[in-house]
């Protein structure tokens, strides 16, 4: 009897360490929804996001990978917008940004840089589920 107790018991630890062992190697990624910050909006679905910023909008190909400590390092697309009209014969293809951070889920700290000229386009405070007070130019 004791025998078979414990044979049950090491075969519930075994399961219980490989479900926690696969759970950890899964790869984690930044939550679907919306976040939004001051003079940012950004929106994930499907593994990749779309940016709205003050005067630019932006996007990331996903997919939106973090690492255990909630670290991310992306690349993506920023485009600057203007006031105005658009011309007809107008084509933005944007840039090639860099969209490093942290988050925990809940909150988020977004750092976009150029990565040609390395300028930092700015670093925002967002938290999910929060409307972004983005300002459009005219």
């Amino acid at each position: 009897m004791f025998r078979k107790v414990t044979l049950v018991a090491v075969s519930a630890l075994l399961s219980v360490a490989f479900t926690t062992i696969a759970q950890a190697k899964k790869a984690r990624t930044i939550a679907n929804g919306s976040w939004g910050g001051q003079h940012i909006q950004l929106t994930v679905a499907n593994g990749s996001a779309t940016i709205e910023y003050d005067c630019a909008n932006g996007s990331i190909e996903g997919p939106l990978k973090i690492d255990s400590r909630g670290r991310f390092e992306l690349r993506g697309r920023h485009t600057r917008e203007h006031g105005g009209p658009v011309r007809s014969d107008e084509q933005s293809q944007g840039e090639s940004v860099k969209y490093t951070g942290w988050t925990d889920g809940k909150k988020m700290t977004l750092t976009v840089t150029l990565e040609n000229s390395k300028t930092v386009i700015g670093t925002y405070q967002l938290t999910r589920g929060a409307a972004g007070k983005v300002f459009k130019c005219l």
